[in-house]
């Protein structure tokens, strides 16, 4: 199964730990907001929060994958309210995410 495939899932399911068992452990996010980078424990108290308080990654779409990039755009509504169309570039290396970088447009709610 590819590594979208997986992650949808997860996704769908709210599953942090399905998801974030995707990720290597020295996998980096770099956020579009700030710039700034989160390490693994960092992202999983991130999409833990964004999970449990009603944030949503709304219909997804793989661009592309390969063995070693992934691209997915996404209309994702936050528990603030807020509401992003996101494109997102995923690093991979054996079958691992390793580094996340997005780009986003906020949306009207």
């Amino acid at each position: 199964m590819a590594v979208f495939e997986k992650m949808a899932a997860a996704r769908r399911a709210r599953d942090v730990k399905a998801y974030t068992d995707l990720m290597a452990e020295d996998c980096v996010f770099v956020r579009h907001q700030s710039g700034t980078t989160m390490n693994k424990a960092e992202i999983t108290d991130l999409l833990d929060n964004m999970m449990q308080n009603g944030g949503n990654f709304g219909e997804e779409r793989c661009v592309y994958e390969n063995d070693d990039i992934m691209v997915v755009h996404s209309i994702n509504d936050y528990p603030d309210g807020s509401r992003e169309a996101v494109l997102a570039a995923y690093s991979l290396k054996d079958g691992k995410i390793t580094r996340l970088e997005t780009g986003a447009t906020p949306l009207k709610a």
